[in-house]
């Protein structure tokens, strides 16, 4: 959880924060951290698609989207880049 002196830039944001502390915990990852970043997933998966791909801009796109939809439609890739950060996400109404 962030310390006292420790605030988000964003003043609305750190308001938010300290409005919600009882419910709401906040942690500071490290400014990049492409380990903890399910994300940089995704982003391995597509640039695997477009390795060695020379096309204007609208097929560049076409690509990236026919990728993603793949993507969406293999929720054990997803799940792997979930896994890969060591992250889980938890249901708080199970709980």
């Amino acid at each position: 959880m962030l310390g006292q002196s420790e605030h988000h830039l964003a003043a609305e944001l750190t308001e938010f924060a300290e409005a919600n502390a009882d419910w709401l915990r906040l942690y500071q990852f490290p400014t990049y951290a492409p380990e903890l970043n399910p994300a940089e997933g995704i982003w391995t998966l597509l640039r695997r698609a477009m390795a060695n791909f020379v096309a204007d801009l609208h097929g560049l796109v076409r690509i990236i989207k026919r990728k993603l939809k793949k993507i969406q439609y293999r929720p054990h890739l997803l799940d792997g880049c979930l896994a890969q950060t060591g992250l889980t996400i938890e249901d708080p109404l199970i709980a």
